[in-house]
This record gives structure tokens, sequence and C-alpha cells, in this order.
């Protein structure tokens, strides 16, 4: 989010624009509202490698809230603007924040978690009233600082959580150069080498500014002078307007982005003029094979996909020339020394699933964790897993088949519960899916699939009559679903993550083991 000498040059030119609500930020607006509350911070005492946190829906502040970290040194926490407010507090005090930054949308659970935030000194409302003790609105804080850099510049951070998907979040915490922060970190050079980040372009970003994927890109655009629409929320139609009216370059979203976008119907679809468009970047979930092959078919070879974790540890990516060879893979593996071990760490053969692991490609700790940085480690401290599990065919390119959490266990026989989901989400009547491991006291686990329909469609006996048979068709007995529940809407992450643990739980409710 750092403008360097744009701020100068396209001093009028808008570097944000909020897509529904036409709230612009200039470059000149944005660097200099960006240095004063870098101003505040060091006058509140955050000096560098300190911590602050933001909980905030994507509003046009967001950006300022996040680059004034970049340019002061600071590790600036992105919490998930969905939480409640005892996981908010929980975030907050895990992270070490001096600083809590909110929207007067998210002002009730910000409060209410202020409550629990004890080494909070300060809370800022970006645009809402503050309390006059506590709380300041940050227009009314920041008024009268200078619009000039602070004397001590220095690069800053994003330190995300993990979603939360298999238990509590973790922080995960990089190293942090002593650089300039005009001087990039060294895993967005390869990316803006990879993705074609240029001069003067256009990111369409329809996602939440929390997750790192859409920040990277944001900052990416920025850095290179070009201009950020930010979607506040994701709407498949709106999304065409968008790229028709704006003219994007580049954009970046979710499989489940792309399923809701091939369900409207096909006049819709081919109303909009999409021609500008020259990266589209996705990742974050494994998306199916028919969806993916009909989205290259619609927009074109310009679809591009990569797998990485928030940690860093590793990275592979695809074009869509080299995914329609490999149906399915998310790519080579471009950073990071990859290994596929099974549970006795010894090397899988080429197509068999294990645990990747990798030397790790950037360093990184889950923050004041110590017990579960040295569990995501290696005996030897070589190398690090999140526990995803794949393989690599023959010619070296990745293929993600599930988390190691989720990975059911029947009658002997190990079971990766992504293969059914994807299968289950092209289904015209299926919204949305999720499968999983159940009790089953004489298989140990059995597969169960929870189902969130369309529209008008019924839920009846026939229903699961026909997915079941829908299943059967495509898959081994073993993968499908034994049984099919039902569910008003899906616990899925905006970011495009399913919050599997949150229906898996239920089943498993009232009991100390997970293994039968």
């Amino acid at each position: 989010m750092y403008p360097g000498t744009h701020w100068k040059a396209r001093a009028d030119q808008p570097a944000i624009i909020m897509a529904q609500s036409g709230e612009t930020i200039t470059y000149a607006e944005l660097e200099a509202r960006t240095n004063r509350l870098a101003h505040f911070l060091r006058r509140r005492g955050l000096r560098r490698l300190d911590h602050y946190a933001i909980f905030m829906e994507n509003n046009a502040r967001y950006i300022e809230c996040c680059g004034a970290g970049e340019r002061a040194g600071l590790y600036f926490t992105c919490i998930n603007s969905f939480l409640t407010a005892d996981e908010l507090a929980y975030i907050v005090n895990n992270s070490d924040a001096k600083v809590l930054i909110f929207s007067q949308e998210k002002r009730a659970a910000a409060i209410a978690a202020l409550h629990q935030c004890p080494k909070i000194e300060i809370a800022l409302v970006v645009d809402g009233p503050g309390d006059g003790t506590r709380i300041l609105n940050l227009d009314e804080a920041i008024a009268g600082l200078p619009a000039t850099p602070i004397a001590d510049e220095a690069i800053g951070t994003a330190m995300l959580y993990s979603s939360g998907t298999t238990g509590r979040p973790k922080g995960i915490l990089r190293p942090l150069p002593e650089q300039s922060p005009a001087q990039q970190l060294p895993l967005f050079d390869f990316l803006q080498k990879l993705w074609r980040y240029r001069d003067g372009m256009i990111y369409l970003s329809p996602a939440p500014l929390y997750h790192s994927a859409p920040q990277a890109a944001v900052n990416l655009t920025i850095r290179n002078g070009g201009t950020a629409i930010i979607m506040e929320r994701f709407e498949p139609e709106p999304y065409l307007r968008l790229v028709e009216s704006h003219r994007p370059t580049h954009s970046q979203l979710v499989p489940t982005m792309f399923s809701r976008m091939l369900k409207l119907p096909q006049e819709t679809r081919s109303r909009y003029d999409l021609s500008s468009l020259e990266v589209v970047i996705h990742a974050a979930a494994p998306c199916p094979v028919p969806v993916k092959e009909q989205m290259i078919e619609w927009w074109g070879p310009i679809i591009h996909e990569y797998y990485g974790a928030t940690e860093g540890l590793g990275f592979s990516a695809c074009d869509s020339v080299q995914w329609l060879a490999h149906p399915g893979t998310v790519g080579k593996v471009l950073l990071g020394e990859l290994h596929v071990l099974d549970e006795a760490m010894q090397p899988c053969p080429k197509g068999t699933a294990g645990t990747l692991w990798f030397k790790t490609a950037t360093p990184f700790e889950y923050f004041n964790d110590p017990a579960k940085t040295a569990e995501a480690r290696s005996q030897d401290g070589s190398m690090s897993t999140v526990g995803d599990v794949g393989y690599v065919d023959d010619d070296g390119f990745l293929y993600l088949t599930d988390r190691a959490t989720f990975m059911i266990v029947s009658g002997g026989v190990n079971i990766y519960p992504q293969e059914c989901e994807n299968l289950l989400i092209t289904h015209p009547k299926v919204a949305d899916a999720a499968v999983f491991g159940v009790p089953n006291e004489d298989l140990g686990e059995e597969v169960k699939a929870v189902v969130q329909v369309m529209p008008e469609v019924g839920i009846d006996a026939a229903l699961v009559q026909e997915l079941m048979a829908f299943c059967a068709t495509h898959l081994s007995r073993q993968k499908c679903p034994r049984s099919i529940d039902f569910a008003a809407e899906l616990p899925r992450l905006p970011t495009g993550k399913l919050y599997k643990r949150l229906l898996r739980d239920r089943y498993w409710e009232g009991r100390k083991s997970r293994i039968l």
C-alpha cells in the first residue's frame, strides 16, 4: 500500500475506488492520510515490530490503515470481519496489538471485545464518533498531524491469522527485514513478475481485504501506479458489470465465485464485455475440474491458479495452458522444496497422496505459540507443513486431495472428501457442499455430505436419491456419501474456505476422541 513516488506524478489519479459507493481515494489523499496515521501511531508509542489490529468490512479507509503500518515498520493484523466479539478479542489479545482500528458497522462487536482486551490503549473508529476516552474518531485523531513521512520510515507487513478451519486461529509471523518501505519484500517481486503486474494496471478486487491474497494484489497495484476497484461484497452479475464499466486488467477470485457466475443465465453471462481482462488469478480452495474448464472456455486462457499457504512455506502455480494439459493441478512448485511424505515421514511414490512438507521458501513462526510452531516442523526442523495432502504426477505437477485433518478413515480405507465435494458442486441443484467423516461404530467413520441447494429447489427424499445416484455414477462406492443432510447456508468464509469444522463438530459432539 506504499504509493512511492506515484503520489507526486499521479496526484489526482484514483488509487482506490469503492465499487458500490463510488467513493474514491486519490494517490495524493492516500499518501497524506497514510502518513498522518503513521505519525499518530508513533506518537502513541508504537515502534518498529510492534503490533496493531484492523477489524472492518471492505471500505475506502482500509488501505490507508494497512499502509500506515507498512511504512512504520509495524505488524498489522487484519481480522476476519465476520468474527464474534469473543473471537475478535482472542486474536487482538493473542497478537499483542496495542491499537485496534474498526468501522462503525463493526462497532458493537469491537466494543464488546475491548472489554476483554486490556492491552489495547486506544481504539480508532474510521467512520463514527469516539467516546471521549478510549475510542477516538480517526479523522479527529490525525487532524493536524504532518502529511509528510515519519522520520524513521521502515517497511512493515501484515501478520495474518489462519482461518481457524481446523482449530484456534494462529498468527503467522514472518521475519521483517530492516529496509525502506520503498523496497518491496522479495515475495512481492516474485508475484509481480509471475502475474505481469504493470504500470497503470487496473485491479478488480471482489474479496475481503482482511485476507492475504487481495491485500497483496492491491498492494502491488498501488506500487505500480494502478487503480484498485474494491467491491464491498461479491455478487456475480455486479462483478461482470464492473469488468465492463471499469475495464480492469487484473482480478483475483475464488472457485465459489466462478461457480456462482457460471450459474447465471447464459443471456446474462454473454451480456458483458470482459475483453479488458489480461490475468485472472484464483486460489484459496480447490476448483472443481468442470468449473475450471467452463471458465477457461468462457474467458479464454487468461486464468492462473496458485497454491500457497499464508505461512509462505511453499508456492506452486500454473497458467491455463498448463492446467488444460494437467486438469486438476495447482501447478509446479516455484518456491520452496516440496516433499510428499507418508505417516512414517518416508517419500511417497509419484502419484501417491501424502502430506505436503516444504523446506520453507520463507521462514515463519506461529506468534506466541512455540508448541504449534513445533507441531508444524519436522523433527529435524528442516521442513514445515500445514497438513495439506496431495501428490505429484510424473511431469512434476502438484495436485491437492485434502487437508489431513479431514481425511476420512472408513473400514481402513483412507478417503479424501474433496473429490466428492468437487463433484456435488457441479450438480445444477446444488449451491454448495461439504463432505466429511461422521461416526460409524462398525467402520470407524462414514462419509457424510451436507448440501446447500439452489433457490427454489425443494428438499425431499427424491432429491437425496438423485444426489446419491449422481455421486455413484462418478465416484467409487467408498467415496460416496452414505447420507446427505441439508443446510440453508454452509459456513464458508468470504475468502472461499469452508469452515468445515463447525459442521463436522456437530456430529462428533460429546465424544472425547474423533477416532473410533
